[in-house]
């Protein structure tokens, strides 16, 4: 089904999250197994709090997290939906990952939700920089202030721009295509309502059930989201 509805549509929207990211190898927050939120409690390090009074954890915590973003690259998902896109196949993608990899595979209209951890910006004067500076320990900007990732972080709102161009671009969609999300984390999981609420098609792919499959049109459960848009593809 999806291979026809995605020649039919006019106006296709792509949402990822999570298992997108897992896909090029990235550790989930989530996953009951290996989630990195096993090890550390996220209040306590990915948090305001933390930035302000417990600041050489965060720092610690973040500069692994953008190490590990640059141990791994984008995989053939991203580069499938990037050429979707260049062939007017799909028009934007919304993710709630932080890893850049849409972009990097040439992805160009993309609402990052939750921020992107290849950039920080000064916490007080807010001036960006590229994370670079995290790799080569440079935690302070011209300043004085501290440098942070440009995520959102816990006790933050999302940022309003990304946030509003997802909600046109689900209002526009005739279908829309979850890609590696559990659907679990508000606000992001209205989209995919939004969409159907405004007469969108539906289509879930996910290696687990989610909150919202009943609402599906399609569901693809434990398969590759490589494989499945590869298979699409041909």
């Amino acid at each position: 089904m999806l291979k026809e509805w995605l020649q039919e549509a006019k106006y296709t929207v792509v949402f990822t999250g999570a298992g997108m990211s897992t896909e090029s190898g990235l550790p989930d927050f989530r996953s009951a197994n290996n989630g990195l939120w096993k090890q550390k409690d996220p209040s306590k390090i990915a948090s305001t709090d933390a930035l302000n009074s417990n600041v050489e954890a965060f720092i610690e915590f973040y500069r692994e997290r953008v190490l590990g973003v640059k141990t791994y690259q984008p995989h053939k998902g991203h580069y499938i939906l990037a050429e979707w896109e260049k062939q007017g196949r799909i028009k934007s993608i919304i993710t709630q990952n932080v890893d850049g990899f849409h972009q990097q595979a040439g992805s160009q209209r993309v609402a990052e939700l939750h921020g992107t951890l290849q950039k920080l910006h000064c916490q007080s004067c807010g001036k960006e920089y590229s994370s670079e500076e995290y790799v080569n320990k440079d935690y302070y900007c011209s300043c004085q202030g501290i440098l942070r990732p440009s995520i959102v972080l816990f006790g933050e709102t999302l940022p309003m721009d990304a946030f509003q161009f997802a909600l046109a671009e689900a209002e526009k969609a005739d279908l829309f295509i979850v890609l590696g999300s559990s659907l679990s984390v508000t606000p992001a999981n209205q989209f995919p309502l939004i969409a159907k609420e405004h007469g969108a098609k539906l289509v879930i792919v996910n290696r687990e059930p989610t909150e919202l499959d009943h609402y599906a049109d399609e569901l693809i459960h434990g398969r590759s989201i490589g494989e499945v848009l590869k298979e699409v593809n041909e």
